[in-house]
């Protein structure tokens, strides 16, 4: 059983498209906790977001475009969400290499994630679905 299958939340980023499982996620280790963070390739409407969100609050630390495996890709922080190890099923292949995040850009999504942690035990939750409390 997957993780999609256990949780069974039409609100959660999955696709299945010609046997590639989509969307990719990137997992992060935070005190403990695993969290699933999606990558999206709709750079243009995330973009637009991001526009939006520095224009309303002068920085945008929830959604990120940045380029992975020599391609634009948008990193959803806001839609992170704590999985087990047990449902992570495989790593992100491209052309049969397994992608890491360069140190810059894992350093830059973790200290943006402990931004948005910090955030939410402040009150603030800039998260669209978190499921343990802070």
């Amino acid at each position: 059983m997957t993780f999609f299958d256990f949780i069974n939340d039409k609100n959660l980023m999955i696709n299945y498209e010609n046997g590639h499982s989509r969307p990719t996620y990137f997992v992060i280790k935070n005190d403990g906790i695993l969290w699933f963070i999606s990558l999206s390739s709709k750079v243009s409407k995330y973009q637009k977001i991001i526009e939006n969100k520095i224009r309303k609050y002068g920085r945008c630390k929830t959604v990120l475009i940045r380029k992975i495996a020599n391609k634009k890709s948008v990193i959803l922080l806001q839609n992170a969400f704590p999985i087990l190890e047990k449902y992570i099923g495989h790593p992100y292949i491209v052309n049969g290499k397994v992608i890491k995040l360069i140190p810059s850009l894992k350093k830059e999504i973790l200290n943006n994630f402990k931004f948005m942690i910090s955030m939410k035990k402040s009150g603030k939750n800039l998260f669209f679905r978190i499921l343990i409390k802070y």
